[in-house]
């Protein structure tokens, strides 16, 4: 596969199966259909562009094939609509859009950059578009707080629909990936003791796009670290002008669709605690721009605890490089996913070769990574988002 060096952030949902021979001297003459016998991974339009492109492959094809024996780990989740989500969307028998409209949810809310037809969030006015409900019925989701704190860590999709009593058959987590994927990554960085013994928790939150329309799904975190406030510097070129230097407070849950639910009393107490000057238990703040131009005036407060970048895509963007030499110099836990293990390898490869630096923590699944394929991945592989996670 050859890596494009370009612009800031990797966009697997929007590339499409092609030859991975494209552009060796040579039109492709038709569709990629003919996989490596080897790996399977990766495919050709025709016998020449596969021998052009061996020259390149054959030091991937190995990895590629130990890649593609994981495959049913990656599509192991415990819910009612695994397989609809994972093989039937990969085998072109459903569609992201397919799955969302049968449940309701389709086009609407905080739902509305979960599938292709969807508008980009780069293109959504986010003060009409941003929503703070679930447009679920209250059984379906985590519109209030939990009934009892956690006693252990939680460590898979099964255990934390337990805590918060959410039926398998409720697509919450096509969403809740995000905070849970920071819950996580605070776990594996070491940094759960440090939750329980301090009152604000700082995170440096590196190329957020489509989540700046799903911001009240990160209210969770109040469930999640009970009595801390959690403040998130939110860092990236997709930051509207208009929001560069926003603060925003998370009060509450985002909200269920019942209007009698406990979830609307409390929006009334919120209100009278914002009246007299209560604490928020998620801040969030914006920051337009990329994070080694903007770190020295973010940092004025306080340095962070920890530094994540979801779906980073390091080995794609030279931007990275000046990112990745700032959290050497820095050295505060940096923990990166993307949408699968090859494209954290290429990235770990980009470290070592711009900062001599090994990574802290190996590439491994994020056992909370989105439960739902990629569409149109550029490999055989399969893809999901925030899906392997590895830390500088």
């Amino acid at each position: 596969m050859t890596v494009q060096v370009d612009n800031h952030r990797m966009r697997t949902s929007e590339s499409s199966m092609e030859c991975a021979g494209k552009g060796r001297g040579t039109r492709c003459i038709g569709p990629a259909r003919r996989r490596c016998a080897r790996c399977g991974a990766v495919a050709y339009c025709s016998v020449s562009h596969q021998i052009s492109h061996w020259k390149d492959h054959k030091e991937e094809c190995e990895r590629l094939e130990q890649q593609m024996k994981r495959v049913d780990e990656l599509n192991d989740f415990p819910f009612t609509f695994s397989e609809e989500a994972t093989l039937r969307i990969s085998e072109k028998e459903g569609s992201r859009c397919s799955f969302l409209n049968t449940r309701g949810i389709h086009g609407v809310g905080m739902w509305k950059c979960e599938c292709t037809c969807g508008a980009s969030s780069a293109s959504l006015d986010y003060a009409r578009f941003e929503s703070n409900s679930w447009d679920l019925p209250n059984s379906l989701c985590p519109c209030r707080g939990s009934s009892y704190r956690l006693s252990k860590e939680l460590r898979n999709w099964q255990e934390y629909y337990e805590w918060r009593c959410i039926p398998l058959h409720s697509p919450i987590a096509l969403l809740l990936h995000w905070p849970l994927t920071i819950y996580y990554a605070i776990q594996v960085a070491g940094l759960s003791s440090l939750t329980s013994e301090i009152s604000k928790l700082c995170i440096h939150y590196l190329g957020p796009e489509k989540e700046l329309l799903q911001l009240a799904v990160f209210g969770e975190l109040q469930a999640l670290f009970p009595g801390v406030q959690v403040h998130i510097d939110l860092i990236g070129p997709a930051i509207p002008e208009h929001r560069d230097g926003e603060k925003k407070d998370i009060w509450n849950y985002a909200h269920c669709i019942e209007s009698d639910c406990d979830c609307k009393s409390e929006s009334k107490n919120i209100s009278r605690s914002m009246d007299t000057g209560t604490t928020s238990g998620v801040m969030l703040r914006f920051h337009r721009g990329f994070y080694h131009d903007r770190f020295r005036d973010i940092i004025k407060d306080s340095l962070p605890h920890l530094v994540i970048a979801p779906n980073a895509g390091i080995a794609a963007f030279s931007s990275w490089l000046p990112t990745l030499e700032l959290l050497k110099e820095i050295n505060v836990p940096a923990v990166f996913t993307d949408y699968c293990e090859e494209a954290c390898q290429l990235a770990s490869h980009c470290i070592n070769a711009s900062t001599s630096c090994h990574l802290r923590l190996p590439i491994q699944l994020n056992p909370f990574r989105q439960p739902m394929v990629v569409e149109e991945s550029p490999l055989f592989l399969p893809c999901y988002s925030n899906c392997f996670l590895f830390a500088l």
